[in-house]
């Protein structure tokens, strides 16, 4: 059974509740805020009915996935301003998130790699940016999981930005590189507009 009963106004106003307590100093830690990608999250926790059993690997832009992965709204705020915001870890809701770039991609594959050798429920879905899918331990990781044909889906959200660093020069390509290859099955991929700069509310230092 899917987590989540949540809409899009749901997740845009727990990221601007978030951004009002950060402007207010009340966060002494690094927050990355997302807006514009909510629907197209909606749809895949929906249509790949993510659930108790499967395993959520994210990165520093993880609130709203943990809202949908059935964590309560209470509790992720708590984390947050806790100073967590980057790396949400929720164990018991199978949730693992970290602000290094890549380090979770090769765990996740491991992950996916026990539950099918040992005939355990589950599956094993990994969310990341553009950038981050060009790093390579992510080639090596879904290589291996198309290999072995393991319990795993690579989300790629792309707004076209690494921090503040135009993606598409970077590439030298308007493409990933994955687009036409057979690693195409195990990731899921989607471009969006962030509302929000890289990281806080565009003031000050970036991260």
């Amino acid at each position: 059974m899917a987590m989540t009963a949540l809409t899009k106004k749901d997740l845009e106003g727990f990221e601007n509740e978030v951004a009002g307590i950060f402007a207010q100093g009340l966060i002494k830690a690094p927050v990355h805020l997302r807006s514009g990608r909510e629907e197209e999250l909606i749809r895949i926790f929906q249509e790949y009915n993510i659930g108790a059993d499967d395993y959520l690997f994210g990165f520093w832009d993880s609130h709203e996935l943990c809202l949908l992965k059935g964590v309560a709204r209470e509790e992720v705020l708590a984390a947050i301003m806790d100073g967590r915001s980057i790396a949400l870890c929720f164990p018991e809701h199978k949730i693992f998130c970290s602000g290094i770039v890549g380090s979770l991609m090769g765990v996740a594959t491991g992950v996916a790699w026990a539950l099918k050798h040992e005939g355990k429920k589950g599956r094993v879905f990994l969310f990341c940016g553009d950038m981050s899918s060009e790093t390579g331990i992510f080639h090596e990781a879904v290589k291996y999981a198309v290999n072995f044909d393991l319990p795993a889906k690579f989300i790629v959200s792309d707004n076209g930005l690494s921090v503040m660093t135009q993606t598409r020069e970077t590439w030298g390509s308007e493409e990933p590189w994955f687009k036409g290859t057979r690693f195409e099955k195990k990731i899921v991929y989607f471009q969006y507009k962030n509302g929000w700069p890289h990281s806080g509310l565009g003031k000050l230092i970036k991260f």
